[in-house]
């Protein structure tokens, strides 16, 4: 698209000046990760619930952010647990601004435990194990989503 601004999926949401718009959209899951197989997975998951996923990269996803606040954000995490670090302070000026843990945050992991015990920031709500499956996923967001 050749406006400033624009974007292909959100036209007209955004512009160039600090009175940048963000849409809510609480039936919106942002998933995020590197690998397009496991956003798939997860996105599947998320249609389970009734809910519309939005499969991102992570460079992708910074950009979505800046236009949309999602129900919930899924973040695979990678073999490290640090492929979507670079969203991190972006996602901490959304919980911010809406002055509590709004959207909340689950991360996709390769270890077991609770964001506190793996060391993760402070945005993450949750932690799923991986194999990601429809048994450890759905009642997390559905929790997570109702709050």
């Amino acid at each position: 698209m050749s406006n400033k601004g624009e974007t292909a999926k959100y036209p007209n949401l955004v512009t160039q000046d600090s009175s940048t718009e963000t849409m809510r959209s609480p039936s919106q899951v942002l998933v995020v990760g590197k690998s397009p197989i496991n956003r798939v997975v997860v996105s599947k998951i998320v249609e389970r619930s009734g809910l519309k996923p939005i499969s991102e990269s992570p460079d992708m996803a910074a950009k979505t952010l800046r236009t949309l606040v999602p129900g919930v954000i899924v973040l695979d995490g990678g073999t490290d647990n640090k492929d979507c670090d670079t969203l991190m302070s972006g996602i901490e000026t959304l919980r911010r601004a809406s002055g509590k843990s709004f959207p909340p945050v689950i991360l996709l992991s390769t270890k077991t435990g609770t964001p506190e015990s793996l060391g993760l920031s402070n945005v993450i709500d949750a932690v799923v194990a991986k194999p990601i499956t429809p048994e450890r996923l759905q009642p997390v967001i559905d929790r997570l989503i109702s709050r």
